[in-house]
C-alpha cells in the first residue's frame, strides 16, 4: 500500500518567515488573527489567513467548528474554509501542498500569508513532512469502531496496550480516535506505531521538533486550564443555542454522510450524531461533547509544549495577549 508523500517544504531566504499562529481550542487564536489584520489594513498592508483545520475546510459544519463568521470572512479573506463536502477525505498531505502553493501565490501577490488554526497533525505535516504511518483503511476503520461501540474504547485501550505498550501509555482509554488509528496502523503493518515512530523520531512532531526558520511560531497557551474549561462549556452551550443541534440533523439528512467519516467524527459533531442515533441523552451527549473538547486541548497543548523555540503567550493574560499581538505586528514589517 502505497503511503502519503514525504513533503519537504521550501522558503526563499530573501522573503521573512512566514507567521503561524496555534493554540488549543478556544484560545483565541482567530480573534489574534483579525486584529492583526486590522492592524495591517491601517499600515496600507493587507493579510490573507490560511486556515489550519481539520473540520474548517468542510460545508455544513459551521456552528460547531466556530468557523470564522461571514463578516470576518468578508474583511479579511481566509482559505482552505468550505472547500469540501463532509464526504470527501481531507489529508495532512493535502493540506501541507495546499498551505505551500497558497503562501506562494499570496506572496505573488504582494500580501502577507497568516496561517492561523490548531490541528497539529497539519503542522507536522506543513512544517516537518510526513511520517512513514500508512493511510487509513476504511474497512478496518469501520471494523474498529463498531468494536470499540460493542467493547467500550478502555477495552480497546487494553487491547492495543497488549501489542503496543509504549503508545498505550500516551493515550487516556476514552482516546477513542487515536486508540483505533495506533489499532488500525499495527492491523495494517504488523508492527506498533511506537515502532514505526522510533525509526523516524523527528517525523512524530511532538518529539523536541524545532521550528523550521521558514515559520515564525506565535503559540497561544493558557496558564488556567480551569478557566478554558469554563469557556470551552460556556461555547458549546452558546453552540447548543445557536442551532447546533439542527446543524447536524441537516447533515444527517445526507445520504452520502455517516459517523465513521473524518468530518463526522470531528468534536462536536460525532456527539450530536450519537445522540440523534439514540444511544444519549441530551444531558450525556453534552457531557461527552465537553470532555472530547478538552482531551483535544489536552493534545494539542502536548504537542505545542514539545516544539523548540516557539514564542509563547498566554492569552488570558491582558499584557500576554497584548505581546503576542505586537510580535505579530513586528513580524509583518521586518
Amino acid at each position: 500500500m502505497e503511503t502519503e508523500p514525504h513533503i519537504q517544504p521550501t522558503h526563499p531566504i530573501s522573503n521573512p518567515p512566514i507567521l503561524c499562529i496555534v493554540g488549543p481550542t478556544g484560545a483565541g487564536k482567530t480573534h489574534l488573527a483579525m486584529s492583526l489584520a486590522e492592524y495591517a489594513k491601517s499600515i496600507g498592508l493587507t493579510i490573507e489567513i490560511i486556515s489550519m483545520d481539520s473540520a474548517l475546510v468542510y460545508r455544513g459544519l459551521n456552528i460547531g467548528s466556530a468557523k470564522p463568521t461571514q463578516v470576518e470572512q468578508a474583511t479579511v479573506k481566509h482559505h482552505l474554509i468550505d472547500i469540501l463536502d463532509p464526504n470527501v477525505a481531507y489529508s495532512a498531505a493535502h493540506f501541507a501542498n495546499d498551505a505551500k502553493r497558497l503562501c506562494q501565490e499570496i506572496r505573488a501577490r504582494g500580501n502577507i500569508p497568516v496561517v492561523v488554526g490548531g490541528t497539529m497533525l497539519y503542522w507536522r505535516a506543513w512544517a516537518h513532512g510526513l511520517s512513514s504511518l500508512p493511510p487509513a483503511n476504511q474497512v478496518i476503520r469501520a471494523r474498529l469502531d463498531q468494536q470499540g461501540k460493542v467493547l467500550g474504547w478502555p477495552e480497546m485501550h487494553a487491547k492495543l496496550a497488549q501489542v503496543d505498550l509504549i503508545t498505550a501509555n500516551r493515550l487516556m482509554p476514552n482516546d477513542s480516535q487515536r486508540i483505533q488509528r495506533a489499532l488500525e496502523v499495527y492491523e495494517i503493518t504488523g508492527k506498533p506505531m511506537s515502532f514505526l515512530l522510533a525509526e523516524s523520531p523527528s517525523e512524530d512532531g511532538r518529539e523536541g521538533s524545532a521550528i523550521p526558520e521558514w515559520i515564525n511560531l506565535v503559540s497561544l497557551e493558557p496558564s488556567d486550564r480551569t478557566r478554558l474549561h469554563i469557556n470551552l462549556e460556556r461555547r458549546f452551550d452558546e453552540m447548543l443555542a445557536s442551532g447546533l443541534i439542527e446543524e447536524v440533523e441537516v447533515l444527517r439528512k445526507n445520504p452520502a454522510l455517516h459517523s465513521n467519516l473524518p468530518a463526522i467524527r470531528s468534536v462536536g459533531y460525532r456527539q450530536l450524531w450519537e445522540y440523534l442515533d439514540g444511544e444519549t441523552n441530551l444531558e450525556q451527549m453534552r457531557y461527552k461533547a465537553l470532555a472530547a473538547t478538552r482531551q483535544l486541548g489536552k493534545r494539542q497543548l502536548t504537542w505545542l509544549r514539545a516544539i523548540a523555540g516557539r514564542n509563547t503567550f498566554d492569552p488570558f493574560n491582558p499584557f500576554e495577549l497584548n505581546a503576542a499581538l505586537e510580535h505579530c505586528k513586528l513580524s509583518l514589517t521586518k
